[in-house]
């Protein structure tokens, strides 16, 4: 079942079981999915790489609303964004391991033929591409600059 289909089938569950706060996460994701697919340039249909890219950047806001809100000493905000957040990151595929991270990432310099910090560029737009859903941004780029250095 596409991405879409699931959230909208569990959006139907949640309605049932009465969860306002589940309810509320999916029908933001479902708002983002309809977006995107009628924007201007797309055919109207949405891949799940499309949907999984979606999602991940709907994790990252959640997590810096959630700073933010601590920060600003908002706890009751804060969590209700950590738990819109688990919600949502169940539908991403499931997170590499630091170790299997790092295998991916020596491989991929193998495969570019990477020596020094200054390829750094080179290793991220192929690590990005090969584990897009599978580990965060950030996390990549740092085991990249960690194992060029």
């Amino acid at each position: 079942m596409a991405l879409f289909d699931q959230i909208s089938e569990d959006i139907k569950q949640a309605m049932l079981a009465k969860d306002k706060v589940r309810l509320e996460a999916l029908r933001g994701v479902k708002k983002e999915f309809l977006e995107a697919k009628t924007a201007t340039g797309n055919d109207g249909e949405l891949s799940d790489e499309q949907a999984v890219k979606i999602i991940q950047k709907m994790v990252k806001q959640r997590k810096d609303s959630a700073d933010i809100f601590t920060q600003q000493n908002r706890p009751d905000l804060a969590e209700n964004e950590l738990a819109e957040l688990a919600v949502i990151e169940k539908y991403l595929p499931k997170q590499m391991t630091d170790e299997e991270l790092t295998a991916e990432v020596k491989a991929i310099i193998a495969e570019v033929g990477a020596t020094s910090a200054k390829e750094m560029g080179k290793v991220m737009g192929v690590a990005s591409k090969k584990l897009a859903g599978r580990a965060d941004g950030k996390a990549i780029s740092e085991k990249v600059k960690s194992l060029l250095a």
